[in-house]
């Protein structure tokens, strides 16, 4: 196997349950990669006005939990993680499938790159949490596929992607999920399950999480209760007992901050009022109204109740970013990349957006991580035929077939639908 990484500089990005953080970005172990680009230096991104990029941020993340959330199911995502990867990939498209990108995140191209650019290079760093966050691009090395410079310099300007050019074999499924599960310290594993043959670039964000509470909870703190689930049922949990100093409260919800060691993250929870649902509560908010909520804690006690719990979560996003406005980019007919490269195999589209994430609240603190694979492929755009017609309104034969040897596994024969 061969792979050939272009460019490698530092990242930094994360929002984990309203949470953000600085990381920086490194190479997948055991992968030798040769530098062909040693000598580019990633230039520094435009300052953008601070507060309104930041709400057309939080709008997103809040508008893709609306879009995910699923009544009754517990959901987990890194809204950041997903807009890293996204944003790597719209810098290679163009015309309408820009358009519906641009307006799905809530601004324009390099207003995006321009702000995460510098948000990146200014995010907090401590001793007193671990926090990873990294980017990486890997493309096909057959020879149908041409990549664009422009494109991989962008990202690694803007993003602090690392770039490898791969086989696009086994060994590079086993890479990637290497690479994965390495920078979120070993909290995402096997997220990509295949590389299909029409598979031809991997744009992907992983991010880790991990801090102890500025005040840990003590054993006399934890105490047995009942949690009452969405279904009615009734179960057994740990609760983690303790007093915060800033409450949270919109009117509708109410809630409470609990800080990691080192003050600079901190565990924000709201819990909808008596009678509103959880699913009515997310879908009446939107970035403005969060950020007032958070900006606005009141200073006062607040006795808290954690129960003490474990998620994994991880979902194919497609439908989501369809339902959220970015269509084109999935149809291998109108989906314009041409700013990414070109391949004789057919016009490029996104075929997947793979995401998946990991939460654990305990006594001690938080570990999380999270990871965004947009997975590129090319199909192929014959000319218009006028299509065949057949309509199985008559006793028909039916089959399975072997298709390497188009041997029949099952065959059959429908006289009667009835």
């Amino acid at each position: 196997m061969k792979i050939t990484r272009f460019f490698k500089s530092a990242v930094s990005v994360i929002l984990l349950s309203g949470l953000l953080s600085s990381v920086f970005a490194c190479a997948p172990a055991g992968v030798s990669a040769e530098d062909l680009m040693k000598d580019v230096t990633p230039s520094a991104g435009t300052t953008q006005t601070a507060d309104k990029k930041i709400t057309e941020t939080v709008d997103f993340a809040v508008k893709l939990m609306q879009t995910a959330e699923e009544e009754g199911k517990n959901t987990l995502l890194s809204p950041l993680s997903v807009l890293a990867a996204l944003a790597m990939t719209q810098n290679g498209a163009e015309g309408n499938t820009l358009s519906e990108m641009e307006n799905t995140f809530g601004t324009d191209r390099e207003g995006l790159n321009g702000f995460l650019s510098e948000y990146l290079r200014n995010l907090p760093g401590g001793d007193n949490y671990k926090i990873n966050v990294a980017n990486s691009i890997w493309f096909t090395n057959d020879s149908r596929f041409t990549v664009k410079a422009d494109f991989l310099q962008k990202n690694a300007d803007t993003y602090g992607a690392d770039i490898f050019k791969a086989p696009f074999d086994k060994t590079t499924l086993r890479d990637i999920n290497n690479w994965v599960e390495e920078e979120t310290v070993g909290m995402i594993k096997n997220i990509l399950d295949r590389i299909p043959s029409d598979a031809i670039m991997y744009l992907v964000n992983a991010l880790a999480f991990e801090a102890e509470w500025m005040d840990m909870y003590q054993k006399h703190q934890v105490k047995k209760g009942d949690f009452h689930s969405a279904d009615g049922s009734i179960q057994k949990a740990e609760f983690m007992n303790g007093a915060e100093g800033k409450y949270l409260s919109d009117g509708d919800a109410e809630g409470f901050v609990k800080y990691y060691s080192g003050g600079k993250y901190a565990f924000a929870a709201l819990l909808p009022r008596e009678g509103l649902s959880l699913s009515d509560y997310i879908a009446s908010l939107d970035g403005e109204r969060l950020l007032k909520t958070l900006g606005e804690a009141e200073y006062t006690t607040v006795h808290s109740s954690i129960p003490k719990f474990e998620v994994e979560y991880g979902c194919e996003m497609a439908g989501i970013l369809g339902n959220m406005g970015i269509k084109d980019a999935f149809d291998s007919y109108k989906a314009d990349f041409s700013g990414l490269g070109s391949s004789t195999g057919g016009n490029i589209f996104i075929s997947r957006v793979i995401h998946k994430t990991y939460i654990s609240v305990a006594e001690q603190g938080t570990r999380a991580g999270a990871a965004t694979i947009v997975e590129m492929a090319d199909g192929a755009s014959p000319e218009m035929i006028e299509p065949k017609e057949v309509c199985l309104d008559r006793p028909f034969l039916y089959m399975i077939i072997d298709c390497e040897t188009n041997i029949p596994i099952f065959m059959g024969t429908l006289n009667s639908v009835k």
